[in-house]
């Protein structure tokens, strides 16, 4: 497939260090989103170094050669912006939202967070303790729990498998040497790109970055090799839950590949109150108050996801009556479910363009795993032009590449060697 045109509101140039520097020109908008992303995530973590991108991500906001962790905050504050931070499993973003007229001030301060952090030790071993109690939180949950099983069932032992925020064991052991030597290796010139949004002064905005970002280090691209997927069952009990919770999945082709069957078969499986797994497992059977299905794509992989919470009595009709649904959508898809699907898809992606952050993460995920940015009409003439066949070929792929399934949560005994043999008899 050839690559994408950018649209015309967007502006992609280069600093001779790699830096991306991306600017989506929306006049309307009476604010502006500023973020620094850096291609630096749990995926590219060894096992050693996970929860490592998260912890950085943290640690920046402590202190800088510049600012002290009030001083970060107030020097923001006092121009009416919001400054916050993520870590994902194929990224890491810093962003902040303020009046357009300030975004040659809000480049400057998103450049010292993340190029002159000082790990300060006594914040260090503070934040240490926050995060310690974040991944207690973490544990405690059980649907993030279903989660994390997935990913490794899925994945094995590839570092997409990993979470972001890490084994505890590695949260007590990363000293401050370990997050300068981490930042030092990751946030280079070709892993960064940072963008603007809004009602922007576009020179302005691209002097502010090559005066902030021109003197980063080049480095080399973080990329990731594809994973094999594994597929399995996993379970895990937790105390304290009274619910079941499911998560089923395949896998699906990464964002490079550019290939929208896998999208649109989560929407016309489950996408609205109205779709088959709704309507069957909720509306008719009452198996789930909750249930979802979505596709989660990153650059080099992506999985095709159900999740539902229920009884522990009604895991085996759940996921009973799911893989039969899945099979009839195998076997056909109806033209009114692929119409919805398209509408809902279109309608959605068309609201996320109107809002500037979200435009900018999905332009900059778009950089990494194509090098260009997609337009919106493009993206949903792709997705129109899907016929019903593809999409039930893409059910049909899943299936043979074979369902991964995890349980958290209040389970029965044998949790899991019911569900493998419910897999081998469906």
């Amino acid at each position: 497939m050839s690559p994408a045109t950018p649209p015309d509101d967007t502006r992609i140039t280069r600093l001779p260090n790699g830096v991306r520097i991306v600017t989506i020109r929306m006049p309307h908008v009476h604010t502006a989103s500023i973020g620094v992303f850096v291609r630096s995530g749990s995926a590219h973590e060894s096992k050693l170094d996970n929860g490592i991108s998260h912890f950085v991500e943290h640690m920046v906001f402590k202190g800088t050669l510049m600012r002290d962790a009030r001083r970060i905050n107030l020097d923001a504050e006092r121009l009416g912006a919001e400054v916050n931070a993520h870590t994902d499993k194929d990224h890491t973003g810093y962003t902040m939202h303020g009046r357009p007229a300030d975004v040659p001030q809000l480049v400057e301060m998103l450049a010292d967070l993340v190029r002159h952090p000082t790990f300060p030790a006594e914040e260090l071993e503070r934040e240490r303790q926050v995060l310690l109690h974040e991944c207690t939180e973490d544990e405690d949950d059980p649907l993030s729990t279903a989660f994390k099983l997935f990913d490794k069932a899925c994945w094995g032992t590839h570092a997409l498998a990993q979470s972001v925020i890490g084994p505890r064991r590695n949260i007590e052991r990363f000293g401050r040497d370990a997050l300068v030597d981490y930042l030092r290796r990751q946030y280079t010139g070709a892993n960064v790109v940072v963008g603007a949004a809004g009602d922007i002064d576009v020179p302005a905005f691209e002097a502010a970055v090559e005066a902030a970002f021109g003197t980063m280090d080049a480095g080399h691209e973080n990329l990731v090799a594809a994973p094999v997927y594994a597929g399995g069952v996993a379970t895990k009990r937790l105390s304290g839950s009274s619910q079941a919770h499911l998560v089923l999945g395949f896998p699906l082709p990464g964002l490079a590949v550019q290939d929208p069957a896998g999208v649109l078969a989560a929407a016309v499986f489950g996408e609205g109150m109205s779709s088959p797994l709704m309507d069957r497992i909720r509306e008719q059977r009452g198996l789930a108050y909750y249930t979802a299905c979505s596709a989660d794509v990153l650059d080099v992989a992506g999985q095709f996801v159900v999740e539902a919470s229920t009884s522990p009595e009604q895991i085996d009709e759940l996921l009973a009556e799911t893989l039969a649904l899945l099979k009839a959508q195998a076997a056909h898809v109806g033209d009114e479910d692929l119409e919805r699907a398209k509408a809902q898809l279109a309608v959605r992606r068309l609201r996320a363009h109107e809002r500037p952050y979200r435009r900018l993460e999905d332009a900059v995920l778009d950089l990494y795993a194509t090098g260009t940015v997609c337009d919106t009409r493009t993206w949903c003439s792709r997705i129109d032009a899907v016929p019903a066949e593809t999409v039930r070929a893409a059910f049909a792929r899943m299936l043979a590449a074979g369902p991964t399934v995890a349980l958290s949560g209040e389970l029965p005994r044998a949790a899991g060697e019911r569900v493998r043999s419910r897999l081998a008899a469906a």
